[in-house]
């Protein structure tokens, strides 16, 4: 099989979107964005033994190559549309590739995403998404609209992807039930788009939690110019790992493990029911953790009101 082959076989799926003017197979993708609202761009590389690891299933890969570009834009507010897709695979084995465009189609398909272009060549694998979305002409969720006395939120659980982590490297051993929980978190984040379409006239700031929930706030905080405290017990995750994991370990794991791909967001404290009904709207839990103060800085704070000194905020690619 030829690159051409690869694309024009797996590639050049018939997709619906009547706002592509000229997809897959020219120089260049044509798009028509509709009138009264912005455009919103993302990218996010993958690479083989740094984002995953080399024996993943094509499908689980396919998934988590496109979710984590979908969840900048949920944490935008924006509802994603294309994407484009450049590859480097050290060979073309027909049975992988079908298993990986059919769970890249498939994540696609669910959110509306039309995949418009890319590159392929042969190398190690490695993978990038570049990603446009729409909303609302001035209505996008930024890490800069933080305020002094915001509630600081977050969706969903957290944690888990960090522990199911941990359990393939052999630094925990998880019970078989338990890893069954958490495994998805780390091979198939579902991005929170409708919650963060929800908060558009609700929340002030978002972000999405890829490097860990203490260092991601950190971006809020830092383009806000605003300090925050967070409560640690209230931080949501899988109740049976308060109970297996020593402290800790646990808050490690939820303050600093990553790769959770929630969303943590600000909202002024009248806004509570709506947020708590933005969340009912889009089927997702949101939970209350924290509060922003005028000032600077991140405090942990403990049940006992003491505050908790972490060894490292999150992942840093070049740390």
């Amino acid at each position: 099989m030829t690159e051409f082959d690869f694309i024009r076989r797996y590639l050049m799926r018939q997709q619906s979107d009547k706002d592509v003017l000229l997809g897959i197979g020219d120089d260049a993708a044509i798009v028509r964005p509709r009138t009264g609202f912005d455009l919103c761009f993302s990218s996010d590389m993958l690479l083989a033994g740094r984002h995953f690891f080399a024996d993943v299933a094509p499908a689980d890969l396919a998934h988590k190559v496109l979710a984590v570009n979908i969840s900048d834009m949920a944490a935008m507010g924006a509802q994603p549309r294309w994407a484009l897709l450049s590859a480097a695979l050290p060979k073309l084995d027909e049975a992988w590739l079908q298993a990986f465009c059919d769970g890249l189609f498939g994540l696609a398909g669910q959110f509306g995403i039309t995949l418009i272009g890319g590159d392929t060549t042969k190398g190690d694998y490695v993978f990038n998404i570049t990603i446009a979305g729409e909303l609302p002409q001035g209505q996008a969720l930024r890490r800069d609209a933080a305020e002094a006395g915001d509630d600081i939120w977050v969706s969903g659980r957290i944690g888990l992807a960090a522990a199911a982590l941990n359990h393939h490297w052999q630094t925990l051993v998880l019970p078989e039930a338990v890893h069954t929980l958490c495994e998805p978190a780390r091979l198939r984040p579902m991005p929170r788009v409708a919650l963060g379409q929800a908060l558009l006239t609700v929340a002030h700031a978002a972000q999405d939690i890829s490097d860990g929930l203490a260092q991601d706030i950190g971006h809020i905080l830092k383009a806000s110019g605003v300090g925050a405290e967070i409560f640690a017990d209230r931080l949501p995750t899988l109740p049976i790992l308060r109970t297996l994991l020593p402290q800790a370990r646990l808050y490690d794991y939820l303050l600093a493990g990553g790769d959770d791909y929630e969303l943590v967001f600000t909202a002024p404290e009248q806004q509570r029911d709506a947020v708590l009904a933005a969340g009912r709207a889009a089927d997702t839990p949101v939970t209350r953790i924290g509060r922003v103060f005028a000032g600077e800085g991140l405090r942990i704070l403990e049940a006992n009101g003491k505050e908790m000194q972490l060894t490292h905020l999150g992942f840093d690619h070049f740390g």
